[in-house]
């Protein structure tokens, strides 16, 4: 049987894990494809061939971007020259827009069908890249289920595949485990709060949690709080240096720590669309640089910032934005929430219509059907 090659671009942590899900499948459906291109110790795991060190692609912000152009430039032609030479049979790209858009782009003008699974968030900003996807993709793997409509809009292919987080979030303790590997109180109500995974996020966020905690009784509630392995553990340590409140630090367990507690304080971003999924009631926070800020406000073209919103198109999730991101707010806001048991379970009910929403289909099988088609296989 002849080897079929699928070259795949997964630039960035979590798409690598999004992709293993879907090599995990190939490999128990088919025995002659070769993966290789640019993944992780995830996609490795299930026979990836990776090209160059997966750390290199791990890039972001503008200046950090302008500091490896010559290295994305001997990657590009890296990667022309595979096309050219030695064509792959499929070509999958893995989100990571900014690399991405442009082999999508190359592979077309070598005739390689591509498949996009995850695709830029262009509803949200750089709308015209729709065009770009329509022109350089053969069929689009999509996981929030109104980008459908964009499509159906401009008469690409396209498939709602279930989103990831359907197959990759895994509750490996019990309440009453997690309470005792972090010494928590199960008589008093628990308080999560997840300032991020990048140490910008917890400059911004992370005082401002500290300052909702001091408001609260300590006699009443627990507080949580995740720290990513990915930010700097002094400005960790620094900022929550400047309490004397008992806070459990939750490392390696978000899932149980976002499962278990009673309401979460989420930093907008991937977390939050976990968060929802698992059902526990929250409220997103995002602040940044008020420069930053107000070039966004410029490009984007939504009204929403927490993806649960956007997805379910209503406002089930307090939002709270930039400069309403203080303590004071914080805590109240929680406190609302907490003792309004309407409004506590209104927002549990209607975060299981979206955990129905997001895991109605198998992502891994859904994407591997695709990719059989596109193979012939």
């Amino acid at each position: 049987m002849k080897s079929k090659k699928i070259f795949w671009i997964a630039g960035e942590n979590s798409g690598d894990l999004h992709a293993s899900i879907v090599l995990k499948e190939l490999n128990k459906r088919f025995s002659n494809i070769e993966s290789f291109g640019i993944g992780g110790d995830n996609m490795k795991a299930y026979g990836f061939k990776a090209i160059y060190p997966f750390e290199r692609f791990s890039v972001m912000g503008f200046i950090e971007v302008v500091k490896h152009l010559a290295f994305f430039a001997r990657v590009e032609k890296h990667i022309k020259d595979i096309f050219k030479n030695d064509p792959p049979d499929l070509v999958v790209l893995v989100d990571y827009p900014g690399l991405n858009m442009r082999i999508a782009k190359l592979a077309k003008s070598y005739n390689i069908p591509v498949l996009y699974f995850i695709v830029p968030q262009f509803w949200a900003w750089k709308y015209k890249r729709i065009f770009k996807l329509q022109k350089y993709t053969d069929h689009i793997a999509y996981i929030l289920p109104f980008e459908g409509k964009h499509f159906e809009k401009h008469n690409i292919d396209a498939s709602f595949v279930g989103h990831p987080i359907s197959e990759e979030i895994n509750i490996n303790f019990s309440k009453e485990e997690f309470a005792q590997k972090n010494d928590l109180d199960l008589n008093k109500k628990w308080l999560g709060f997840l300032p991020g995974s990048r140490n910008a996020e917890l400059k911004n966020m992370l005082p401002e949690f500290i300052n909702a905690i001091e408001i609260f009784d300590s006699n009443k509630y627990e507080f949580l709080i995740s720290k990513a392995s990915s930010v700097l553990t002094k400005l960790f340590q620094r900022i929550l240096s400047k309490t004397n409140k008992n806070i459990k630090i939750v490392k390696d367990m978000n899932y149980e720590m976002m499962k278990h507690c009673d309401f979460l304080t989420v930093t907008s971003g991937t977390a939050t669309i976990e968060t929802a999924f698992l059902g526990t009631p929250f409220i997103i926070v995002y602040k940044t640089s008020n420069s930053s800020y107000q070039i966004g406000k410029r490009f984007i073209k939504i009204n929403k910032i927490g993806l649960p919103n956007i997805v379910i198109e209503k406002d089930i999730v307090p939002e709270l934005i930039q400069d309403d991101v203080n303590g004071k707010n914080i805590h109240s806001t929680i406190t609302d929430i907490l003792s309004d048991v309407n409004t506590y379970n209104k927002i549990s009910n209607e975060l299981k219509a979206l955990h129905v929403i997001l895991g109605s289909k198998t992502p891994s099988t859904e994407v591997a059907d695709i990719i059989g088609k596109m193979i012939n296989e």
